[in-house]
């Protein structure tokens, strides 16, 4: 298999200088690097997420539970903080959930993605989007969250805020694990 072709565990991550998440757990071995991560200010992860840019996205119940069991896991062995974020996207919705360090809630945010992406790629409906670049929007969207770089208002700003996460973006950062 081509290096580019597998996904990486956090200790290739480390190896490679990708730290953020390296430095969070204690055991570096057999866990695979979420899709995205946001950070805030300080660089405290405060958001894990994985993406999929498939036809039935995170729909197909085994799908969606694996992705949230890939995410609990990296939650779990988090040390130096507890990261207060998960996010679920595809195509047709971004979900957020609450992590209190034991277990993770409900969805507590379900967005349109067409809505939300639809600024940072106009013709976003019209256009095949494939994993590597919905990761790249949505990114777009969580720095623009961040920096306003892009509009003083960024799509769902208020709904980011009602859920505590426009607080933690802003001035923080995000990374994308191809």
């Amino acid at each position: 298999m081509y290096d580019w072709m597998r996904k990486e565990t956090y200790s290739e991550s480390f190896i490679d200088g990708k730290e953020h998440l390296a430095m969070l757990v204690t055991n570096l071995r057999d866990i695979e690097l979420p899709d995205l991560i946001a950070l805030d200010k300080d660089e405290n992860v405060i958001l894990v997420a994985e993406v999929t840019s498939k036809a039935d996205g995170f729909k197909n119940s085994d799908t969606r539970k694996y992705a949230l069991l890939r995410l609990i896991d990296v939650l779990e062995f988090a040390t130096k903080n507890t990261i207060p974020f998960v996010m679920l996207a595809d195509k047709e919705n971004i979900e957020f959930f609450r992590w209190d360090g034991q277990k993770l809630s409900e969805p507590i945010l379900s967005l349109n993605t067409a809505d939300v992406l639809s600024r940072y790629e106009p013709s976003f409906e019209d256009k095949s989007i494939y994993d590597r670049y919905l990761v790249t929007l949505i990114e777009s969207w969580l720095r623009d969250l961040g920096y306003n770089w892009n509009s003083e208002t960024p799509p769902n700003s208020k709904e980011m805020q009602e859920i505590g996460f426009l607080q933690l973006i802003q001035g923080g950062m995000t990374k994308a694990y191809y």
